[in-house]
């Protein structure tokens, strides 16, 4: 796991962005569930209302944290990917925080969670 203690997070969410048009949202959640950094694309709404997004922030934060049960066996989860029927949803592990990033189903998976990996990584 990286420290990311020095991290801009908002100018990570930017960064982001900029990677691909395709890309929905991109956010910043810290370890009780509560957005830290980022948000939605500029002219974008998003698919889930405020108070599911509080639930979403603290059931994905939960999730991250118990993935790591499994880490002496497989190795740290570099991020985690949910192909959705209207969404992609894709997790980022940043200890003690998580990236979380939205995307629409056309993305190019073979290139966009890596790139992220490498924006966070820098």
């Amino acid at each position: 796991m990286q420290d990311n203690h020095n991290l801009d997070f908002d100018a990570l969410c930017e960064d982001i962005f900029k990677l691909d048009d395709k890309i929905r949202s991109a956010r910043v959640i810290n370890n009780k569930g509560k957005l830290i950094a980022g948000g939605m694309r500029k002219g974008l709404t998003a698919l889930e209302d405020v108070k599911k997004d509080e639930m979403l922030f603290m059931e994905l934060s939960l999730r991250v944290r118990m993935r790591h049960e499994f880490d002496a066996e497989f190795g740290s989860v570099e991020f985690s990917l949910s192909y959705r029927g209207k969404i992609i949803l894709i997790s980022f592990p940043m200890d003690p925080n998580v990236l979380f990033v939205t995307t629409e189903r056309e993305i190019d998976l073979n290139k966009i969670p890596f790139k992220i990996l490498k924006l966070i990584k820098k």
